[in-house]
């Protein structure tokens, strides 16, 4: 076996040196955890005689974005066979290295493992450990890597807490400025467009939790629009069932449909409007194009799932109506809880001052949603559909096609 090149910076030196059978680590953005990871699962499959070991990420497909390139590379000298589909690494002494997602809680059980990483274990459900993973280790006294940026004070922060206590753990706590090699000027950037309090989270490993609510109403600022930018378009999609009845009740509980218009120019948002409402499908289509057309956007974000597939098809009918093909982006929350994405994408800018309202609107439902945040008895869907515009800024941007008269497009729901 040729000699391995195991290239680590002090902070993940200490880890890796560490002989307690559990360890836990509560590290910045940008540390290097999964680089450390892919050794450690690398070391211990090498190592072991007659056991696997899992890498597990809050989902199947996170596991293989974070994972899988990283460990084919680093183990290029150990890889016997790599099952792409599975992804399953087999070494050259037999044994596997698995890449698990936790929303997958049956391909879990029913193993022997002799180690284990957790990768994010704070967006993970505890059963998945107390009750899955921990028992797997038991016949042969496996060891486990719990390792992750805290998310609050939920079970990471009390296993961290555990953690300190018990003998058989070591518990580590590290900056993203412990990692030499990330340069000070991008942490200094960061802090720039963060809130505070997510900075802390995020860079310093800090677990914070919100007091007092997570937006301050002096964080709201109107201004006029701005020359630069250009127009894009998210929308947070309600039910429609019983749509027509329910749109009448005085009190009704339903969530609405928010459509966010928001122009862009680099780190800055300027809303024009978000317009809301409980609408039926149709209804939905008709606002969501009429709105593109006004601002002469052809990039319309929605929120993946069955509700946006019920709307594309009478988008499709509208834009064929009018001659005007729209770019549809699919907005996903990348396993993120909605009040985390809320917060995430929007808690810094408002606080520095990087989204400015229309003054020409009337915004109180959303600064009441704003200074109710988070309240699982208030609303928040306008929240969330100006959330969603941190993610359709970064699509391609297509511009509203002219159509003739004999041309149609390859693709009717992108337009082109």
């Amino acid at each position: 076996m040729a000699e391995l090149n195991i290239d680590l910076h002090p902070a993940q030196l200490q880890i890796f040196h560490s002989e307690k059978r559990f360890k836990i680590v509560a590290a910045g953005r940008r540390f290097g955890k999964s680089y450390l990871s892919a050794w450690l699962l690398l070391i211990k499959a090498i190592q072991s005689t007659n056991k696997d070991v899992f890498y597990v990420a809050p989902t199947f497909q996170q596991a293989k974005d974070i994972m899988w390139a990283m460990l084919k590379d680093l183990g290029r000298d150990l890889i016997a066979q790599a099952h792409e589909n599975t992804a399953v690494l087999t070494l050259i002494n037999g044994r596997k290295i698995y890449l698990k997602g936790s929303d997958r809680p049956e391909t879990l059980r029913g193993v022997g493992l002799s180690y284990v990483v957790l990768d994010e274990y704070a967006s993970m459900k505890p059963v998945v450990w107390e009750q899955i993973i921990r028992p797997t280790l038991a016949d042969v006294r496996g060891g486990a890597l719990f390792i992750g940026t805290p998310a609050g004070k939920n079970h990471f922060f009390d296993l961290y807490k555990d953690a300190l206590e018990d003998e058989d753990w070591d518990a580590f706590q590290f900056t993203s400025n412990d990692n030499p090699f990330l340069p000070t000027e991008e942490i200094e950037a960061s802090k720039k467009s963060m809130s505070s309090m997510s900075f802390r989270q995020e860079f310093e490993a800090s677990f914070e939790t919100s007091s007092g609510g997570i937006f301050k109403e002096e964080w709201f600022k109107v201004d006029d629009e701005p020359e630069e930018g250009h127009f894009v378009i998210a929308i947070d999609p309600a039910g429609y069932e019983a749509v027509e009845q329910e749109r009448n009740l005085k009190r009704s509980r339903l969530d609405e449909t928010a459509i966010a218009i928001v122009k862009i120019d680099r780190d800055k948002w300027w809303v024009k409007d978000i317009l809301h409402g409980r609408w039926n499908i149709k209804e939905t289509a008709k606002k969501i194009l009429k709105a593109a057309v006004i601002v002469e956007s052809a990039t319309v974000g929605i929120e993946t799932g069955s509700l946006r597939n019920a709307i594309l098809p009478y988008l499709e009918d509208e834009m064929r109506t009018e001659g005007k093909w729209l770019s549809i982006v699919e907005l996903r929350h990348g396993g993120k809880k909605k009040n985390d994405r809320i917060t995430w994408a929007l808690q810094g800018r408002m606080e520095h001052g990087q989204i400015t309202f229309n003054p020409d609107k009337d915004w109180k439902v959303f600064t009441n949603q704003m200074v109710d945040f988070p309240n699982r008895l208030a609303h928040d869907d306008l929240l969330d559909s100006l959330a969603y515009i941190d993610q359709v800024s970064v699509a391609d941007f297509a511009h509203t096609i002219e159509l003739e008269d004999d041309w149609q497009p390859t693709d009717s729901i992108a337009g082109y």
